[in-house]
């Protein structure tokens, strides 16, 4: 499958550490104990609940609590949890629902990092800037509730469309285009500077941090979310690099990139599908090829935190149906298993 970017098999990987982790591994200390000894960055794998949300694949979401099961089982570290229905909508977590949850992942020994919005702060029409503020207002106090530290935001999100019943991107973006055709970009620009002030502010009262991320229509890569953050000026503003969004994704320039947020990361995401190779291992089939670089410029700016895996794209027709929700399992399985892989094959 010459298609398809592999980690290292467990025999090469062991036959490269070195003898003090394979002594470690014999009396039985886990290897990311010894990395941690020697103080290098710790990196964790998480399931970002798009992925389940039942908008891609043929078939119901699962719910927030089946989502935990799934990502214990998985090997996932921790799940970020997306802030519009049926999964993380304010209107329906209150204080209460939020603590179960909580305990419910505590239980499962799965951590609940960071809720992300679905948030647009560039419309033209004040009043529907001014609705997404209340609504990140109520998603903030969700994500302390729920005992998260970060809440990812955009500059804008045109939206999915569920049509007729499968999600769809194009619709949403042409309204989107529609609406801000007549208006320059730094008129745009500065509207969502102006609501992202104003939620860092509300965010810092709560003791939960806005991750930006460079996702586009207004962000048209990574320089400009960075000139955002300092134009901000916020400590409750960081940074949310993403490496299948950069334009430029040849090694090179992915490590530029990951440079760029040295002491500005908190979150990152990846997605793509996976395959198995002819060897059993999970391996890139379709999607990013330069999440190695990534993650090893991530371990050079000291970056210790999350990466979470998004299922968030149309998927494959088979004998003309979408594919159903057991091609988001087989996805979200080997997702996690590739990425640790790659970290682990990154601290050598």
């Amino acid at each position: 499958m010459n298609n398809l970017s592999c980690p290292p098999t467990r025999r090469e990987f062991l036959r490269s550490m070195g003898a003090a982790a394979l002594y470690a591994q014999a009396i039985g200390a886990p290897f990311a104990c010894a990395a941690a000894a020697k103080g290098e960055p710790k990196l964790k794998v998480g399931l970002y609940s798009i992925t389940y949300l039942g908008v891609w694949y043929r078939g119901e979401a699962l719910s927030l609590e089946e989502l935990v099961k799934r990502a214990k089982e998985y090997g996932y570290d921790g799940v970020e949890i997306d802030g519009k229905r049926p999964h993380g909508n304010p209107l329906d977590m209150p204080a209460q629902r939020c603590r179960a949850l909580r305990k419910f992942a505590d239980d499962h020994g799965i951590e609940i990092y960071a809720v992300a919005a679905n948030n647009d702060f560039s419309s033209p029409m004040p009043e529907q800037r001014e609705c997404q503020i209340v609504y990140m207002r109520d998603l903030i106090r969700m994500t302390g509730d729920l005992g998260a530290k970060l809440l990812r935001v955009f500059l804008a999100w045109p939206g999915v469309t569920r049509h007729p019943q499968l999600g769809r991107y194009d619709i949403a973006r042409r309204i989107w285009q529609e609406a801000h055709k007549e208006f320059p970009a730094e008129e745009t620009w500065a509207w969502c500077r102006a609501a992202l002030v104003e939620s860092a502010r509300i965010a810092g009262d709560h003791g939960v941090t806005l991750a930006l991320q460079n996702h586009g229509p207004v962000i048209e890569d990574y320089p400009d979310m960075l000139r955002m953050i300092r134009e901000v000026g916020s400590p409750h503003l960081k940074a949310c690099l993403d490496a299948p969004l950069l334009k430029d994704k040849n090694d090179a320039a992915t490590r530029r990139a990951a440079l760029s947020v040295r002491g500005l990361q908190v979150l990152s995401h990846f997605g793509g599908e996976y395959e198995r190779d002819a060897n059993g291992r999970a391996c890139v089939g379709k999607g990013q090829k330069n999440m190695p670089a990534f993650i090893r410029a991530m371990r050079e700016i000291g970056y210790e935190g999350y990466f979470g895996y998004e299922l968030c794209h149309p998927l494959p027709l088979v004998e003309g149906q979408t594919v159903g929700r057991d091609f988001a399992d087989k996805n979200a399985r080997l997702a996690c298993e590739y990425l640790k892989s790659v970290i682990m094959e990154a601290a050598l």
